[in-house]
């Protein structure tokens, strides 16, 4: 017995010892000899959450059309190389309502003559991905993206999106950012960045959309849309678009100029490997180096290698940013030159690196939380944290006289888990979270009480001491273990379909009450042993 209890308080002090240092130092190796204070040390490996530091708040809206209809873009010049290649007659290939409808492409003016094969080969080649309805009297077909292909797409981009942000917003330092998906089905995600006070960078850094692109030039520059029209005979080729130049990067002047460019890009974003920023040896401007993906570069270098003496134009963000001749064949490397501010080009460059958006972005909230109320709520917090262990300690010790003693140490050993939890998981600790701390420490007092009572009775009906702990423990364990286990799976819930803070209270809640059936059961009942062996003959246990 005495043997048993010895192995039973060994493996107590060695679960104190390990969330002890969990709660201090995390996985961290503690540094001896100059270290901080140990409550620095605490305070840096117990995270705090939005609620209580302080930091930025944004709900985002992806606009998913932007990729439907980059995708339908895509298919537009497909449709048209398949029917060139087949030698098939037809005057164009349209979006007719491309802003509201990127979905629905049309081909016209299709030879009658060649109706059936047109058909046939859209059918073949295109019916997995788009309806395909009309081939009547007007000469066209009708090519619809499929609802559930849209609908992946419009998963995919949000997807997409979140992964993007959370590369950029990971150069920013942040610990614990929360970025995932919000609302039912609206395609917005939360973004929450603890300890952040700049909202306009943040902004700036997740929303600039970075869409690089490299376009052949078809003509310009023109002083406007209607000279640029004109170039090309008053009708706009639909694989052609008009694009405007940013100023003196593409024009030599700050006036605003028109382009005519191939509207399929020749490299686009996602074609770029890695991109840094730099200063041209020459002029003293900065410059971003990119390098291109293997593929692209290859598709790179037999463009250029083909149209030797034509120009090419970089777009960003829509806008003509510069304008070069090609003068030799370019495999996969070059620069993007301008005048860009120091941080313009370290953004740049990180934009490019982390890959552009796949769609641009609608703030639907955006707002910060001050630091101050982040200390406020942490002192209200911890006061009334502080304030009610040390009420029920001193209750416990009044009502249950010596067994309170076991009861104080109990809890104090539940909370001294929780926070090597916390420290050991990196686990966010927000302002519910506290109220998952209290309403754990509640449901430890409660499991002490329901025992003690129990022990009580036993003891009032005759039982010897021993016996006493012993039926106590018995009846009380059923009781203790049912309220944990069903509180245990609503918290789980909770975590599971809940975000933010209130999570933070579900991880709270459920590791402390794990922990309160470690302490209440087991460390309550090692003590009592220990009391009840050291018991003299006749003496009762005080309770």
């Amino acid at each position: 017995m005495k043997k048993n209890l010895k192995q039973k308080i060994v493996i107590i002090i060695g679960v104190l010892v390990v969330f002890l240092y969990g709660a201090f130092f995390g996985f961290d190796a503690p540094r001896l000899g100059g270290g901080q204070p140990l409550l620095n040390q605490l305070t840096q490996h117990i995270h705090l959450g939005l609620d209580l530091q302080g930091g930025v708040h944004l709900i985002l809206q992806v606009q998913v059309k932007e990729a439907v209809s980059t995708e339908t873009d895509n298919t537009v010049a497909r449709i048209e190389q398949d029917l060139k290649t087949a030698k098939l007659t037809f005057s164009q290939v349209t979006k007719p309502d491309a802003t509201n409808h990127p979905e629905t492409m049309h081909i016209e003016g299709i030879n009658p003559t060649q109706s059936n094969a047109v058909r046939s080969l859209i059918d073949g080649k295109y019916s997995n991905e788009y309806d395909i309805s009309g081939g009547g009297g007007d000469n066209s077909l009708t090519v619809t993206m499929k609802p559930n292909i849209e609908k992946a797409l419009d998963d995919k981009t949000v997807q997409n999106t979140i992964e993007v942000i959370r590369d950029r917003v990971d150069s920013l330092g942040v610990s614990e950012p929360i970025i995932q998906q919000y609302g039912l089905g609206d395609n917005q995600i939360l973004v929450e960045l603890p300890g952040i006070s700049d909202l306009d960078r943040v902004k700036n850094i997740i929303s600039t959309t970075a869409r690089l692109s490299i376009h052949a030039v078809v003509g310009g520059p023109y002083p406007d849309e209607q000279a640029a029209l004109s170039s090309v005979g008053g009708n706009l080729p639909s694989d052609q678009e008009l694009v405007h130049g940013s100023g003196s990067m593409a024009t030599g002047s700050d006036v605003d100029s028109v382009y005519v460019l191939q509207r399929i890009a020749i490299v686009a974003g996602t074609d770029f490997r890695s991109a840094d920023p730099g200063t041209d040896s020459n002029t003293g401007q900065r410059t971003v180096h990119f390098t291109l993906t293997n593929e692209a570069g290859d598709k790179f270098y037999e463009y250029t290698s083909a149209n030797v003496g034509h120009s090419m134009a970089v777009v960003l963000g829509g806008r003509v940013k510069e304008v070069a001749n090609i003068e030799s064949a370019i495999r996969d490397s070059g620069e993007i030159r301008g005048s860009f501010s120091t941080d313009e080009v370290a953004i740049l460059s990180k934009m490019l690196r982390t890959g552009a958006l796949p769609a641009s972005l609608n703030y639907l909230e955006d707002r910060t939380v001050g630091a101050s109320l982040g200390a406020d709520s942490i002192k209200q917090g911890v006061t009334a944290a502080i304030v009610g262990v040390l009420l029920v300690m001193i209750f416990m010790l009044v009502y249950y006289k010596g067994s309170g003693i076991n009861a104080d140490l109990a809890l104090f050993l539940n909370l001294v888990i929780l926070l090597g939890f916390m420290g050991f998981s990196g686990a966010t600790l927000t302002l519910p979270g506290i109220a998952g701390v209290i309403l754990t420490i509640g449901m430890g007092v409660d499991s002490n009480v329901l025992i003690f009572e129990r022990i009580r009775e036993e003891m009032r009906a005759g039982k010897a001491p021993s016996a006493a702990v012993d039926q106590g423990f018995a009846h009380a364990w059923t009781t203790i273990l049912d309220t944990h286990v069903t509180t245990i799976v609503s918290a789980a819930i909770l975590f599971l379909f809940g975000s933010g803070p209130v999570k933070g209270f579900a991880v709270t809640l459920t590791f402390g009450l794990a922990a309160n059936l470690f302490t209440a059961v087991y460390v309550s009942r090692v003590i009592f042993d220990t009391h009840v062996n050291n018991l003299k003959t006749g003496e009762a246990v005080s309770i």
